[in-house]
């Protein structure tokens, strides 16, 4: 016998797979790493695979049962976890076979009835119990802290009380009123409880914030737990700070980082159910009961709050087995607003439509910078996305870019939108941030890409842009105002030189009154207020799939784009404003819907034919792929 190692994203080793666990009435699951023992013959025998840390898919057939082999298997998969950096390795297993891994050293962490999960190695659980009981600690002694202040308040104004009504006795000749008081009553025995709350908060809502509220009247301490499975439109880090800002008012409340033994979808696994249907119950089943035998009682804690769920299914589900598993469970009524409850997924239906009215009221102000930076992210990656452009880096090719691609400027996005959020913090200050606290975050955000690109220029422009536009977004609450605080901003920041926009000057030797960014920034962006942004937000009411294509084009027509000015001169600069005109009125001219398609299919066509030609003229509209990711973004937020 021989210990073979299989790939499960190969098909033909995945196939292989498959048929050996369907044999042993398995089902396929997801993982990274696969090992297979075989036997003279080169069938296999027994197999079991890893996804993380997370051993998955483990079968031994029946002939070859008792004969060690799971144990040589086992020992493998934990020695190749170890060697990929994790110290603890678990299983979720049946539970009839807990008395098996038992025996290979696994410890039960929690169980149902249809699954168990277990763990062996060094930490694991305890390290978690360990950092959770030195939370807890701390928060009694910031109690007992607490209690010593109040009760040198009380004893000085006993003091103070004291001596007043001596006073009244030199005064009145009458007996002192701390002498005739009844005796002090014994203090209570009962001691508050402790409470948790586990949320998920993507984004943080006011209804999130009013549960922590209603909760925190209730306990001694409130602990609350933020999910931590990054599988969120906001990141784990995000998500957490979100809650830590949004809860800063409340002194028994304090935030802790979510637990990483919740059971997320990553990976739980369903290979072994009966049902499908069966894996839900169970998922929650186990993660209630890591809760109530380890996070629980590691805080002290014996209440757990919960908000009353009106819309999703399992959510619903969740909390109904959470009253049935666990004591203490208390529901709060969600916190409506026109009749609806608020809730995180309200939010990002708003964002998803550009309305940042609504957003407002149903998020705390320490929530909105958070929404925005993600705004400003989401739009620079809806311009990258948008397929075919001409001249441009997009899903197809790279455009006119010898030294971009599709995977450098995702990396550059990714790295700005730390630098986003600094911004749109910065601009929730009551005062509009000086010129230089902005550049130094531009600074510092320049040189991050650059790094992250290996010295490339990818996003240059586009995060002078839409910086300016982040912080405006994050400091006005009224976004009839965003233009006019646009140009304030704008206004503050001296001549540039060195810049595409300043070269294209030169090159235009006064001849034609050329506008680089900065230009354009401190008039406000007018053409896009006036003429871009309307277009924008007219296709998309129309839910014109075509709505990005169209508005790039548009400002192609309009815009002096001093990195086609650049690369080229003024006649083709010229050249691409007329020929982008020509293209988008075909776009229009279309009556009925099928004529429409076919009209569509052929400016697709021809717009890729652009790309083709640009590229080979070395022609890239940057300046208008910057205006676009600017529009959209202000489409994001006022319409």
């Amino acid at each position: 016998m021989e210990i073979q190692t299989l790939n499960p994203t190969t098909p033909r080793q995945r196939q292989r797979i498959e048929a050996f666990l369907k044999r042993n009435g398995l089902r396929f699951d997801d993982m990274h790493y696969y090992a297979a023992i075989t036997d003279d013959d080169g069938e296999m025998i027994a197999g079991g695979g890893l996804k993380g840390n997370v051993i998955k898919c483990v079968a031994v057939d029946d002939a070859h049962k008792g004969e060690a082999i799971a144990n040589t298997l086992i020992s493998h998969l934990i020695a190749h976890a170890n060697e990929e950096g994790h110290s603890n390795v678990m299983l979720f297993t049946k539970p009839k076979n807990r008395q098996l891994f038992e025996s290979l050293s696994f410890r039960l962490l929690a169980e149902a009835p249809e699954a168990v999960l277990m763990e062996t190695g060094i930490g694991g659980i305890n390290n978690t119990v360990e950092a959770l009981k030195r939370i807890r600690e701390e928060s009694e002694k910031y109690k007992e802290y607490n209690k010593e202040c109040k009760e040198d308040s009380k004893e000085c104004k006993e003091n103070s009380e004291e001596c007043k009504e001596e006073e009244k006795t030199n005064l009145n000749i009458s007996t002192p009123h701390h002498l005739t008081t009844s005796p002090p009553q014994p203090l209570t025995t009962s001691t508050p409880p402790r409470g948790v709350v586990v949320m998920n908060c993507n984004p943080f809502t006011l209804g999130h914030r009013y549960l922590i509220e209603q909760a925190a009247k209730q306990v001694e301490r409130l602990f609350v737990m933020v999910v931590r499975e990054d599988c969120s439109l906001f990141a784990y880090a995000e998500r957490k700070a979100m809650v830590e800002q949004g809860v800063a008012h409340l002194k028994n409340v304090t935030v802790i980082d979510g637990s990483e033994y919740a059971i997320s979808q990553a990976t739980f696994p369903t290979y072994f159910l009966k049902r499908l249907d069966d894996a839900a119950d169970t998922q929650m089943l186990l993660d209630l009961d890591l809760f109530r035998r380890h996070i629980a009682p590691a805080l002290g804690a014996t209440v757990r709050f919960v908000g009353t769920e009106p819309t999703d299914r399992l959510t619903r589900r969740y909390n109904q087995l959470m009253h049935e598993v666990l004591a203490g469970v208390r529901e709060t009524a969600r916190l409506e607003k026109e009749g609806n409850a608020v809730s995180a997924s309200r939010v990002r239906k708003a964002m998803e439509q550009g309305d940042m009215s609504t957003i407002r009221q149903l998020v705390p102000p320490t929530t909105l910078p958070y929404i925005i930076a993600h705004l400003a992210t989401q739009a620079l990656q809806a311009e990258l996305d948008t397929t075919p452009k001409p001249g441009l880096v997009d899903k197809d090719n790279n455009g006119a870019h010898r030294d971009m691609d599709y995977a450098l400027m995702q990396r550059s996005i990714d790295t700005l939108h730390p630098y986003f959020l600094q911004l749109a913090l910065l601009g929730c200050a009551d005062a509009l941030p000086t010129h230089t606290a902005i550049r130094d975050i531009g600074i510092e955000a320049e040189r991050a890409m650059l790094s992250a690109t290996n010295g490339v220029n990818t996003h240059k422009g586009a995060l002078f842009s839409m910086g300016l536009a982040v912080v405006a977004a994050a400091h006005e609450e009224n976004t009839d105002s965003l233009q006019a605080t646009i140009k304030t901003l704008a206004a503050s920041f001296p001549d540039t030189n060195g810049t595409h926009g300043s070269k294209a000057k030169l090159l235009s030797k006064g001849t034609t009154a050329i506008k680089g960014a900065l230009d354009n920034a401190r008039e406000g962006y007018e053409m896009l207020f006036a003429e871009w942004l309307p277009f924008y937000i007219e296709h998309r009411k129309e839910r014109d799939a075509h709505t990005l294509h169209k508005t790039l084009l548009r400002i192609m027509c309009d815009l002096d784009d001093t990195n086609v000015i650049y690369r080229t001169d003024l006649a083709t600069a010229e050249e691409v404003k007329q020929e982008a005109r020509a293209l988008l009125d075909n776009f229009s001219k279309a009556h009925t819907a099928e004529d429409k398609e076919k009209r569509i299919a052929a400016e697709l066509l021809a717009l890729k034919d652009m790309d083709k030609r640009y590229t080979a003229r070395n022609i890239s509209p940057g300046g208008a792929a910057d205006m676009l990711s600017l529009t959209i973004f202000i489409g994001s937020i006022q319409t």
